[in-house]
């Protein structure tokens, strides 16, 4: 095997040890909040040595930022292609909900609205949400919502107030205390209803 194949296997092993750090974490921060985590609990859930971490971020407050960053700069960037995703504009907000629903993104969303709603969280990422409009999820659909509108897919109204309030449950429902064991998460149309006529 040659050095630099050694090299790239290294590089990758790094690279899958440090995501399954992240993994580990975002879903702790997410259910525990920032003070209520212990890089300990991180550990366990990633099925690693609490050490481990330390070679990847310098401090709990590190990985934390980072996830917040990353998840912004995530977060941005699909909310940009939202107008890009096929079929119509109920369609595509459809198609958003139910990425923010899936099972794999619930903690990204619930970490997010921790971090920018506690007091207890590093001075960094609460400048980080400073620099966010509350809007931030709103204003990129606007347009998609108003050629909805237009076409008759949904219903008439002030754009801003009508996405705010469906965007406001949304996240009700993903950052609640304890999920409803029984019923869980209402299915996509079922919200989806709050846009439509």
């Amino acid at each position: 095997m040659s050095p630099l194949n050694r090299q790239q296997q290294l590089d990758q092993i790094r690279d899958e040890r440090r995501e399954q750090i992240k993994q580990a974490a975002l879903k702790m921060f997410a259910c525990r909040g920032y003070t209520g985590t212990k890089t300990s609990m991180i550990a366990k859930e990633a099925s690693i040595s609490e050490g481990l971490i330390y070679r990847y971020f310098n401090s709990k407050e590190e990985l934390f930022i980072t996830l917040v960053q990353e998840l912004m700069e995530e977060a941005r960037s699909e909310l940009e292609n939202v107008g890009f995703l096929p079929g119509t504009p109920f369609e595509q907000i459809r198609t958003l909900t139910i990425n923010i629903l899936d099972e794999d993104n619930i903690h990204a969303f619930m970490l997010m609205e921790r971090a920018r709603k506690a007091d207890d969280v590093p001075e960094k990422v609460t400048q980080i949400f400073e620099g966010v409009s509350t809007n931030v999820l709103i204003e990129p659909i606007i347009p998609i919502f108003v050629k909805g509108q237009q076409s008759g897919e949904f219903s008439p109204g002030e754009p801003r107030r009508i996405l705010s309030w469906y965007f406001t449950i949304i996240n009700s429902l993903l950052t609640q205390e304890e999920m409803d064991e029984e019923y869980g998460l209402p299915d996509v149309d079922v919200l989806m209803r709050i846009l439509t006529k």
